[in-house]
């Protein structure tokens, strides 16, 4: 690495839609040359190429963390702040503090540091896609495993977004803990159980 190269972290968020499980955001910081063909918004690349990019991406990296805001504290304090809440926790959990952090969106997290909000920015900074796939890919991950304590919501397959299943199964069994309270297919679910 060049001794006078910026430290330019990329932030980004999943899970901001569904109606269960936390919402998870990740912070990226990569080096000035690497190799990771094919990165781009998570949202555009099947299961295995994020996989795959996955772990590249964490070898590579020159820090990389996941961080997280739960179910609860979406409901005490909204889905947007949450969110904000994650990407912060992912910042000051790196191991390098970043000269600069490019955010994914209109909205940047409170942070002590020089940040730039870059709309579909996972689209457009390397370092942002890697933080777009690595918070995909946990917050995915961490429903097949809610869906192991919860089965009969089927969250492995739709993973908390608000599919037929999903709302059929919300009124049929209720809510179950790690739904988010304050989102109104979940209160209908609420209402009904």
């Amino acid at each position: 690495m060049k001794q006078n190269s910026l430290l330019i972290a990329g932030v980004d968020e999943a899970g901001r839609g569904p109606l269960a499980g936390s919402v998870v955001a990740a912070a990226v910081i990569l080096p000035d040359s690497y190799d990771l063909p094919g990165l781009t918004d998570s949202k555009k690349l099947s299961q295995a190429r994020r996989e795959s990019l996955e772990s590249q991406i964490k070898s590579v990296a020159i820090a990389w963390s996941v961080a997280r805001a739960s179910c609860e504290e979406i409901d005490q304090i909204n889905i947007l702040q949450a969110s904000l809440l994650a990407m912060q926790r992912a910042v000051v959990s790196l191991d390098h503090i970043p000269d600069k952090v490019l955010v994914d969106g209109n909205r940047a997290p409170e942070l002590s540091l020089p940040t730039e909000c870059i709309v579909k920015g996972d689209l457009s900074e390397a370092c942002i896609s890697a933080a777009s796939i690595l918070a995909k890919q946990c917050r995915d991950r961490e429903m097949v495993l809610l869906d192991k304590q919860y089965p009969q919501y089927g969250f492995a397959q739709h993973k908390g977004y608000p599919t037929r299943v999903h709302r059929e199964a919300l009124l049929k069994y209720g809510v179950c803990p790690q739904h988010r309270r304050s989102f109104r297919p979940v209160r209908e679910g609420l209402n009904k159980s």
